[in-house]
């Protein structure tokens, strides 16, 4: 009995023992999160994207109190009202920043590019282009097999069955990023929406010479030089024979796109031009 009652004795002991050890290591070890983190994550949109460069929207929210410099800081899903409230929770002032918009810089389209090869195995574009140049035979340009939107989480993209090149819904898209790190050929780039949408771009990225590039694509950049002589604003550069159009400095007057023999320049969302009447019909009403 008196065993029995010895044991008890001794396992509650050390149970307790036990239980104050435990205390003062946890108080010790306790960390204390900031509460702000939870008022910060309840404003952000939750889409837990990474477009922000951090893994979570709780990530991000700790970010912010961090960073010694918050203008950097930036949700694009939520946008500028989002980093408003953010800012106002840290006490801070949030930087403000044009919307952008993800530019798919390949015009290479089954009717500009014709399949020279046959393609039968996983349909992946990063699987395609580990393997080869793709069925066109550019290596450079859309491989057409949509990594790009299946990694969208807005459903702001998808395929054109005619042309065979992913198409971004504009309203749609959050400048996240997504579609940007899947593309293993890197022809997708974000880019200012621009005024009313209004956008002038290089559709290619192809940097072999102008002679092969046009071998595999009708619409490649030949890098000629045209449009670095025309512009007025030092917004194009042409290097690896490739011409680039720089947003920031593109004041939208279009006339490099005038000049592109092989209409590799784009422009979108800009008002038809005019159509001249002929001066014989002037004459005659």
């Amino acid at each position: 009995m008196n065993t029995i009652f010895t044991t008890i004795i001794a396992l509650s002991a050390i149970g307790v023992i036990s239980a104050v050890l435990l205390y003062i290591i946890a108080q010790k070890f306790r960390i204390v999160e900031d509460p702000r983190i939870d008022e910060i994550e309840n404003v952000l949109p939750k889409a837990n994207c990474g477009g922000c460069g951090y893994p979570g929207c709780r990530n991000f929210a700790e970010a912010c109190i961090k960073s010694d410099n918050f203008e950097i800081m930036f949700c694009p899903v939520g946008g500028t009202s989002c980093m408003s409230q953010v800012a106002k929770i840290l006490g801070k002032e949030s930087a403000i920043k044009e919307p952008m918009v993800a530019v798919i810089r390949c015009n290479g389209s089954r009717q500009n590019r014709a399949q020279k090869n046959i393609y039968d195995s996983a349909e992946t574009c990063r699987l395609v282009h580990n393997l080869f140049r793709g069925e066109s035979g550019c290596q450079y340009g859309c491989l057409r097999l949509g990594d790009c939107v299946q990694s969208c989480k807005f459903n702001a993209m998808y395929m054109d069955k005619e042309t065979g090149l992913p198409v971004v819904i504009e309203d749609r898209c959050v400048y996240c990023g997504a579609c940007v790190k899947s593309c293993p050929r890197k022809i997708i780039e974000l880019r200012k929406k621009g005024p009313r949408g209004m956008r002038v771009f290089v559709s290619c990225i192809n940097k072999e010479k102008g002679s092969v590039a046009r071998l595999n694509c009708t619409a490649a950049c030949i890098a000629c030089g045209q449009c670095f002589k025309i512009c007025p604003h030092n917004a194009i550069t042409i290097e690896n024979n490739l011409a680039y159009i720089s947003f920031e400095k593109c004041k939208l007057c279009r006339k490099c796109f005038s000049v592109c023999p092989t209409k590799a320049i784009q422009e979108v969302h800009f008002p038809a031009k005019a159509q001249k009447e002929p001066l014989s019909e002037i004459k005659s009403s």
